[in-house]
């Protein structure tokens, strides 16, 4: 089973979804864990939500990336968007990839508005992060 890390800055919405898909579409090839730089210290009831919806019911804890710095993966994913922030630098073992969202988390606006952005970008990792990692397994 190949090991992944979704990395961000928060870890509060973009690499908990990604967690939480990936383990529950992919899970019998891959054990994803997602970490941030600068935990927020929860997870997004808006992510949450938005997983639920396409029934995921996700448990995720908002961890420190130090608190995997000894782990090995595979692989390691940031999914932050590059040209509204800066993405964090893995420094630990594992290959490095980059595959950028919008953070959800910043969307302003009613309560359905904020939803609908969760929504887009749960859209976007179950498109182009399992396609990606089923590309990647055949690769390797």
């Amino acid at each position: 089973m190949k090991q992944v890390l979704f990395l961000c800055t928060g870890n509060s919405a973009r690499s908990q979804m990604a967690e939480a898909i990936v383990n529950a579409r992919l899970g019998h090839d891959f054990n994803a864990m997602s970490a941030g730089t600068k935990p927020s210290g929860y997870v997004h009831p808006a992510a949450v939500k938005a997983l639920s919806e396409i029934g995921i019911e996700h448990v995720g804890h908002s961890q420190h990336v130090d608190d995997y710095r000894d782990v090995v993966f595979d692989l390691v994913i940031t999914v932050c968007d590059d040209a509204a922030e800066n993405c964090p630098v893995w420094l630990g073992r594992g290959e490095r990839v980059h595959i950028g969202f919008p953070d959800p988390a910043a969307a302003t606006g009613t309560d359905d508005q904020v939803l609908d952005a969760f929504r887009a970008v749960r859209r976007r990792i179950e498109a182009e992060v399992l396609d990606f990692l089923k590309q990647w397994q055949v690769a390797v």
